[in-house]
């Protein structure tokens, strides 16, 4: 896109229609791809921002102003009340991502503007006349064409067309060309016209040629109406008969270019950006990676004094000058980073950095004694060097830093060394400290902690360099970065300390990730001609559905996985019962088909959930037997920086997606086997952890005498409810209850609740109610969760993790609501995470201490899964049930289930 024609002698007002651009990014971004970990969907907010960053990156405008419509009726609806009546209300998805687009505009310090009784078009209108007028180049960007009149020597459009990202550029000669009318002739045009999107109508049988040939013809529609007899034929009576409509037409579509604005254009001139605010509310709609690098690079003209760079000696170790260099290294931390490829079974280290404590505040040339930052090549050790590297990486007495420790961890181990000395994880930290981000970019928390950018000063404001001649930017980079994670080790713990987060990282956390490493390393043997058999089963079931569903609409061929295709066949071909409508027409989601299953007799539906299952499967399968390695084992990823109740996830493959409610989801565990040498295999979980944890919190006695009455545990409740004996409660009365026990545990909804159970949401209400009037203690303590967290602007769990939830004081219902959900869920989540951690420490650290041959594999949910040595099983099996059960004291005792199989499903139980 060409520059704007802005100059330093004559400036160039940027304005933006806010509404019209963040309806087009609503529609033109997947709303199931944009949303944080609350439930906010942030598709609207991202594309807005993202598209209002290209402008000001490729137009450089030197001032700035976006214009909103108004909820209030306008002087359009005044003259005619069926102006928009046409358009549907706003989803609510949409409106709540307004204020946060109102939030990035406040931290980017771009004036937005609204004015009741008229529109952003207006306002636009009336802005850019003022900025002609003092000789100012005006761009409008909008997706309304009105804005075409507006066109003029000082004056461009550029109007997007589709998405976001595609814009025309509207100068006088582009709406000649494109029109063969001027800007001034185009409201004339648009009045004969009409616009179906606001409502005006338009002439019968009269389009857009005739309509721009008869403005070409008579100049104008003045002239046109002076002249309107002399329009021959069906199409002149038919202007004659709507002329009132024309003319009603032309007033609504001329845009107001003296609205009683206070803001004059010289106050809208672009300031300095709050980066800290721009990082915050970043964090908070969780967008990370090419928009906040863009974003940033857009405004760094206008960097204050204290995002600056780092100063640091740094030296690249020659052969046998590693051993000297780290033995004059000062006391205190230092901090580390590695290059190299990272992978849960393997990896290599290529380089490493480090930098030694305090290395920052030094200036001048490096000397190879200990001092600034060293670069080391392992290609280019000694034995002497690698000896001494290997030494003072295990050693840990020497302290360490280091930002996403457990690749290079298991990388140094490939290569046969060990790190030890691990006293702050920067990416952890930040996870502590930001518990709602999916991902903590070293560079991004630079900024953020340390008001710092990830830079020499040398790369800016024409410095001497401060690095040795034969280094190359490889190394500099990688040194900028051991320096980074030394200086944010500290900032982040200093952040944590009062957030009383230091326990949680020091004894919890940090010790993990050596564990996580181990059991990444270890993997778990996969059997695969078992899986091979298990995915060609699965294949053939799908093929079967496919054929099945043809069969069913009389041979018809569709695709089964087309959205649009299945519509057709359900709802026009069959005329089956209507679904939720969405933008794309109606659903046909899982929950969609089972009630059209329910709800008729026609057997597609049910085909079409019978083949999305096995697909799912044989999706599944394939996935795992790709991961197998060439030791004959899986090496899954466990994150730990993930999930923002403190619960680990695992990919590559992802080990929690393996189905086990269903009969041929638990086929898929009998692939993973017991591995050579290795007698069996062994599963420990915790008992209904939620629930016990929940019993902990609330101190309900009557949940807690349930746990302590020796009956089933949802069967005990059910009885409390119901007001039965325990062996009167039904297999209904049972599966309410469970639902209703882990739902509260959740922050399941009345309706999410009935949802789950197939009953109208007044008897799931009813239902909680009775549940409460037996467990008063669980109302009261859920309330006081909500109450609490409302005011402190977080919840903890029972080890002071916190989960941060600003919206649960937010004007937005939708918002609030989510908030609520998500703080009646967090503290008995995330407190059963703590546990479990606890238990894997507790497990590995015993393993170790009695020499066993036996080792954990594997942490799936409230599960481990161990391989047992020849002979060891007994001593094993006691030792992880005294371990996990030690993890932590509740007043409900925690129980674990054990189980032993030579496959994952067969050690079940």
């Amino acid at each position: 896109m060409p520059k704007s024609e802005a100059t330093p002698t004559r400036p160039c007002l940027l304005l933006l229609d806010g509404h019209s651009l963040a309806y087009r990014a609503f529609y033109a971004l997947p709303e199931e791809n944009f949303s944080t970990t609350t439930g906010q969907t942030t598709n609207a907010v991202y594309g807005f921002t993202s598209m209002l960053v290209n402008v000001l990156r490729d137009e450089r405008p030197t001032h700035v102003a976006v214009c909103f419509d108004r909820s209030e009726p306008t002087f359009r609806h005044e003259e005619y009340a069926d102006y928009k009546a046409n358009r549907s209300a706003s989803p609510d998805s949409f409106r709540s991502q307004m204020s946060l687009i109102h939030e990035v505009l406040d931290a980017l310090r771009v004036p937005h503007l609204s004015l009741a009784g008229y529109e952003a078009d207006d306002l636009i209108a009336t802005l850019a006349t003022r900025a002609a007028e003092q000789d100012m180049n005006v761009l409008v960007v909008t997706g309304d064409r009105d804005a075409l009149q507006l066109v003029d020597e000082r004056i461009t459009v550029l109007m997007t067309r589709i998405g976001i990202s595609n814009m025309t550029r509207f100068t006088p000669e582009a709406v000649l060309e494109k029109y063969e009318l001027t800007p001034a002739q185009y409201p004339d045009f648009a009045a004969i016209r009409g616009d179906s999107s606001d409502n005006l109508k338009n002439i019968p049988g009269v389009g857009e040629k005739t309509a721009a040939k008869w403005i070409r013809e008579f100049g104008s529609l003045e002239e046109l109406v002076n002249r309107v007899d002399e329009v021959k034929g069906k199409v002149g009576d038919k202007l004659r008969d709507h002329l009132d409509q024309v003319l009603m037409n032309r007033r609504l579509t001329q845009l107001i270019r003296d609205v009683p604005l206070e803001h004059e254009v010289t106050a809208l001139e672009i300031g300095a950006p709050d980066r800290e605010e721009i990082n915050k509310i970043l964090d908070t709609l969780e967008f990370r990676g090419e928009i906040r690098d863009r974003l940033f690079k857009t405004i760094g003209s206008a960097e204050t004094e204290a995002e600056e760079g780092f100063e640091v000696e740094v030296v690249t170790l020659g052969p046998d000058e590693v051993g000297p260099w780290l033995r004059a290294l000062p006391e205190g931390r230092a901090g580390l980073a590695f290059k190299g490829t990272y992978g849960s079974g393997t990896g290599r280290v290529d380089s490493i950095a480090i930098a030694a404590a305090g290395a920052g505040a030094e200036a001048g040339r490096a000397a190879k004694g200990g001092s600034g930052a060293a670069f080391i090549d392992p290609t280019r050790l000694t034995e002497a060097d690698e000896a001494a590297l290997r030494e003072w990486l295990a050693d840990a007495s020497k302290p360490k830093a280091v930002h996403d420790a457990k690749g290079p961890m298991l990388a140094l181990w490939a290569q046969g060394m060990e790190l030890r000395g691990l006293t702050c994880d920067t990416a952890l930290a930040a996870y502590l400290a930001m518990p709602g981000q999916r991902s903590f970019p070293l560079e991004d928390l630079v900024r953020v902690y340390l008001r710092r950018e990830l830079r020499s000063e040398a790369d800016n404001g024409g410095q001497a360099s401060l690095f040795d001649a034969e280094d190359d930017d490889g190394a500099r980079d990688l040194a900028l970065r051991a320096l980074a994670v030394g200086e944010l080790a500290d900032a982040l713990e200093a952040f944590l300390e009062p957030l009383g987060g230091t326990h949680l990282m020091r004894d919890v956390e940090l010790p993990l990730v050596t564990v996580l490493a181990e059991l990444e390393r270890a993997g778990i043997a996969a059997d695969r001609e078992y899986l091979s058999g298990l995915e060609a089963e699965f294949g053939a079931a799908v093929k079967q559905a496919v054929e099945a569903a043809h069969a069913s609409v009389g041979g018809e061929q569709f695709n089964l996985g087309s959205p649009k295709q299945l519509q057709e066949i359900l709802f026009v071909k069959l005329n089956l019962p209507k679904t939720k409508k969405t933008k794309t027409g109606y659903t046909t989601d899982a929950s969609a088909l089972a009630w059209l299953a329910a709800q008729t007799e026609h057997e597609l539906p049910t085909i079409m959930l019978r083949h999305r299952d096995q697909a799912k499967l044989k999706v599944t399968v394939e996935g795992l037997i790709k991961e197998i390695a060439d030791d004959g084992r899986i090496h899954t990823t466990f994150n730990q920086i993930i999930a923002v109740t403190g619960r680990l996830s695992s990919e590559k493959p992802n080990l929690q997606n393996i189905p086990i409610r269903t009969a041929e989801g638990r086929r898929i565990r009998q692939g993973f086997v017991v591995g050579k040498g290795f007698e069996t295999l062994l599963t420990a979980d915790y008992s209904q952890i939620e629930l016990r944890v929940m019993a902990h919190l609330s101190g309900d006695e009557a949940l807690i005498a349930s746990f302590e009455s020796g009956h089933d545990f949802h069967m005990a409740t059910a009885a409390r409810v119901f007001d039965v004996e325990p062996g009167k409660v039904t297999g209904e009365m049972r599966a309410k209850i469970k639902a209703m026990n882990y739902g509260l545990a959740y922050g399941l909804s009345d309706f999410g609740l009935s949802e789950q159970l197939n009953i109208p949401v007044s008897e799931a209400r009813a239902l909680k109610e009775e549940y409460f009037e037996e467990f008063g203690g669980v109302r009261d303590f859920l309330n006081a969760i909500v109450a609490q967290a409302r005011n402190d602007g977080y919840t903890e769990t029972i080890l002071g993790r916190r989960r941060y939830l600003p919206d649960l004081n937010s004007d937005n219902r939708q918002r609030r609501e989510i908030a609520e959900r998500m703080a009646l869920n967090a503290p008995i989540q995330g407190s059963a995470a703590d546990i479990i951690k606890v238990a894997m420490l507790n497990v590995q650290g015993a393993l170790k201490e009695a020499a066993l041959g036996s080792r954990m594999l594997l942490q799936v949910h409230d599960e481990l899964v161990f391989e047992v040595a020849p002979g060891e099983l007994e001593t094993l099996r006691e030792l992880v049930t005294d371990r996990m059960n030690a993890a932590y004291s509740l007043r409900v005792p925690l129980a674990v289930s054990v189980g032993v199989g030579r496959t994952w499903e067969d050690a079940g139980h």
